[in-house]
């Protein structure tokens, strides 16, 4: 099984946080206001970055092509994070989706808005954004670059890196520490397992502490 694949088991990102923060990378979550546009969607995959500015007056293909290179660059297991540096407009929508999804994308997460949200639902794809609107690029926003390294919040992002998402927040791991950390979190969820049973058979939550180390 591959990264991704074993990435896309593990049931929760609390998990990952916990141990990327036990290994010094403490700036690893994504700011709360990035959910998903579905509470039961959850995430993960190779990140594909992305970014763009403001930007008025180009013509229609101005617009329009550097997205659809973007939207051709992806590859099975791929999920693209995008730091748009706007606050307006929305920066993914239904045909989008449809694209990404055809060519094996696992989802998106946007620092920015989602347009077509019911479509996308409805085909089961994963968005994560800051916002939803039905307003278009095209005349506003544009993107400038992908597979470039960027930064959302306080979180340091390159392409290559790994991301995961549920209920709870977005979390990025870096791909140089990724299958350890990986491997960490399925030896996690295993001890939380024992400590659960261990709680639900009357053990003091300070002795099940002790004998697992984990709460």
């Amino acid at each position: 099984m591959g990264l991704v694949e074993r990435l896309a088991a593990i049931p929760y990102s609390g998990a990952i946080s916990d141990i990327l923060d036990e290994m010094g990378f403490t700036e690893q979550v994504l700011p709360p206001e990035i959910q998903a546009l579905e509470p039961r969607q959850t995430i993960a995959g190779r990140v594909v970055t992305a970014t763009g500015e403001r930007s008025l007056g180009r013509s229609r293909d101005d617009y329009f092509l550097p997205f659809l290179r973007l939207l051709g660059s992806i590859q099975p297991g791929d999920v693209i994070v995008s730091q748009p540096n706007d606050s307006t407009t929305a920066h993914f929508g239904e045909l989008s989706c449809e694209t990404a999804k055809l060519r094996g994308g696992r989802g998106v997460v946007l620092n920015g808005g989602m347009r077509d949200v019911d479509y996308a639902i409805k085909l089961g794809f994963p968005v994560f954004a800051r916002y939803r609107t039905p307003l278009d690029i095209v005349g506003r926003w544009r993107l400038t670059d992908y597979n470039v390294p960027i930064v959302i919040g306080q979180t340091s992002i390159q392409p290559g890196d790994y991301v995961v998402g549920d209920r709870d927040g977005v979390v990025v791991i870096p791909q140089g520490v990724a299958e350890d950390v990986i491997t960490r979190a399925e030896e996690l969820i295993q001890t939380e397992n024992l400590v659960r049973k261990a709680i639900l058979e009357g053990v003091h939550p300070v002795e099940a502490y002790e004998r697992y180390g984990r709460f």
